[in-house]
């Protein structure tokens, strides 16, 4: 085997090393460095910010899979509205956790790898002319009409290959 082959499996074995490293450690975010954060728990990447303006449902739809991914440096594919549950995994119930304030003036209360500029985030679940919202100051959830903005968020996810 030559040397620059022999160099290359070394570099991605010490890369493969690293990275199962960090999830068996039990870290269950990494900052990916390019605008996105791995959640090695779900098996998602998210967005490291939601879209910075109040967005209703079709447009926060059309955000997350068409303008976005060209927010980043790199190339990924499949980005999408996160579920209900994928977002509850977010909020933290730790009382001791205060969070931080949005843009908006909303305490949040969501892992700090993610920065939010609102605390209520469309859900990828709709029904008739309704979606559920995820609410990170109270950590409730319920639905509304998807033609309402009223300081509504986007945070685009996608399933890792």
């Amino acid at each position: 085997m030559n040397a620059s082959v022999s160099s290359f499996i070394k570099i991605i074995t010490i890369c493969l090393f690293f990275n199962c490293a960090t999830v068996l450690a039990g870290e269950r975010f990494t900052n990916n460095g390019d605008g996105t954060v791995t959640d090695h728990q779900l098996g998602v990447m998210w967005s490291e910010t939601d879209n910075q303006g109040d967005i209703n449902w079709k447009q926060a739809e059309r955000w997350v899979k068409y303008t976005f991914p060209d927010t980043l440096e790199a190339r990924y594919d499949n980005w999408r509205l996160p579920t209900l549950e994928e977002l509850q995994s977010l909020y933290l119930k730790d009382e001791n956790y205060k969070g931080y304030e949005t843009d908006c003036g909303q305490q949040v209360r969501i892992v700090p790898h993610i920065k939010l500029s609102c605390g209520w985030l469309w859900t990828s679940e709709k029904k008739s002319i309704t979606a559920r919202v995820f609410n990170f100051n109270r950590g409730y959830h319920y639905t509304d009409r998807m033609v309402h903005k009223k300081a509504y968020r986007a945070l685009p996810v996608r399933f890792l290959k």
